[in-house]
């Protein structure tokens, strides 16, 4: 079943039209990783997938929930995120 997922992945147009992976390059892959059991994978496909993750439960479980610190966390791992992945990309382009 997932292997038909990869044949419904949205193209990168930063990469078909510079020829440059995007800073969202990865995440696709990295989810159809993560349903196939292969977190590992998953990871070095896209470093941030896991906290990515985590801030979208977290967001969601919010909405139901209401958490009192909640705008500090989401900010905390939005921070956590957007560092993880313009870290992870400089690596990826060097």
């Amino acid at each position: 079943m997932f292997l038909n997922l990869e044949d419904y992945m949205l193209p990168c147009l930063n990469k078909k039209l510079f020829g440059v992976d995007c800073l969202g390059c990865g995440f696709q892959r990295a989810i159809i990783f993560i349903l196939k059991g292969e977190f590992v994978e998953a990871f070095k496909i896209y470093p941030a997938i896991y906290t990515l993750l985590i801030l979208i439960v977290f967001a969601l479980l919010n909405l139901k929930f209401q958490f009192k610190h909640a705008r500090k966390i989401v900010l905390f791992l939005a921070i956590i995120n957007i560092l993880i992945i313009i870290i992870s990309y400089f690596i990826k382009i060097t």
